[in-house]
Parts: C-alpha cells; sequence; structure tokens
C-alpha cells in the first residue's frame, strides 16, 4: 500500500532507534511503516497519537496530537477498568 496524503496513525514503539507507526484508516489500522526514531519530534513516546503526512509512500511530516492523545488514553483506561470490575464480579459469584 502506497501512503500519499495525511493519515492518523499511533506511535506503537521505539526499538533500537526504529520506530514503528501504525496507519489508520476509518478507526482500522491499514499499515505499519517504520522509520528512524530520529525523524520523529523529540516530543514523541510510545503511544502517542501523530498526524501523518505521506508523499508517495514517504513520510514526510510528523505532529504530535497532546489532545488525541490524551482522549484515547481516557478511553482506553476506561475500558480496562470496566473489564476489571467485571473479573472481580466473577470472581465473587465464583
Amino acid at each position: 500500500m502506497t501512503l500519499d496524503g495525511t493519515y492518523t496513525g499511533t506511535l506503537d514503539r521505539i526499538t533500537e532507534g526504529i520506530a514503528v507507526l501504525l496507519i489508520e484508516a476509518d478507526g482500522e489500522t491499514v499499515a505499519e511503516r517504520r522509520v528512524p526514531a530520529e525523524d520523529l519530534p523529540v516530543e514523541a513516546a510510545a503511544g502517542d497519537v501523530c498526524a501523518l503526512a505521506f508523499e508517495d509512500g514517504t513520510l514526510v511530516d510528523v505532529e504530535v496530537l497532546p489532545d488525541r492523545t490524551a482522549e484515547r488514553r481516557r478511553r482506553l483506561r476506561e475500558r480496562f477498568e470496566a473489564l476489571s470490575e467485571r473479573l472481580d464480579g466473577a470472581e465473587e459469584d465464583g
């Protein structure tokens, strides 16, 4: 898949100087790209939601989106807490 345009993505991890970006479209992960970590903004960290600009498959710009990151983390925390509550209730019943 050749990426062209702006996408939302998540910085999944940085390992040995290589950043793994999960590119999203319509709420689904559609591609994964590995880029040198030095190509990212200095404030970028694992789990950050970013705006990713590509031209003919080449990453040309990355912008960390702190508000989107905070919102995604809040939703994930709520899901985790709901699952924990269900598990706690199941242990008491069992």
